[in-house]
């Protein structure tokens, strides 16, 4: 049964750009954990609990982003070397610096707001509201978590490009 009234092939695209979505956001989550095991120095207490905070807000959305992708009635890739194969957000590397860490998680950031507003661009033209819905506040959260992150670097000393 068709319940969503789309057809598979227009449809597609917007499944394309979902599972792109799906890979920056296990790579991002993998590079939180990566930190938030990693973290040291005088920001620990502070840096240790936002890492946390940033991984388990992404493993809800993974979720959510692999159910909708179902609900679309197709697949979700499931594989880390799918992941990096088709995503935009690399793998970090093995920092000390917990600037250096924000900093990443910022690039992160804008790997996925990219992203985002590339599943709302290909929704909006097949009318998926549902994944306009989804992304639309996937967006937003991120901006704000992005606009906190950039503000403690700028108070650390390092300024990121708009």
């Amino acid at each position: 049964m068709n319940y969503l009234g789309f057809k598979a092939e227009e449809i597609k695209p917007v499944v394309n750009e979902l599972n792109k979505l799906l890979s920056d956001y296990h790579v991002y989550y993998q590079n939180l954990r990566n930190f938030h095991w990693n973290i040291k120095g005088e920001n620990f207490f502070d840096l240790h609990n936002q890492f946390e905070e940033l991984y388990n807000d992404a493993r809800l959305k993974i979720d959510e982003i692999a159910e909708r992708i179902l609900t679309l009635r197709h697949r979700p890739v499931s594989r880390f070397s799918e992941y990096l194969e088709i995503g935009n957000v690399s793998e970090a590397d093995m920092l000390e610096d917990d600037r250096e860490m924000v900093l990443t998680i910022l690039d992160n950031h804008q790997a996925l707001i990219k992203n985002l507003r590339a599943v709302i661009k290909s929704a909006g033209e097949v009318s998926d509201e549902g994944t306009i819905d989804m992304a639309g506040s996937f967006l937003e959260n991120l901006e704000k978590k992005s606009w906190m992150l950039d503000a403690w670097a700028v108070r650390a000393g390092k300024v990121v490009e708009a």
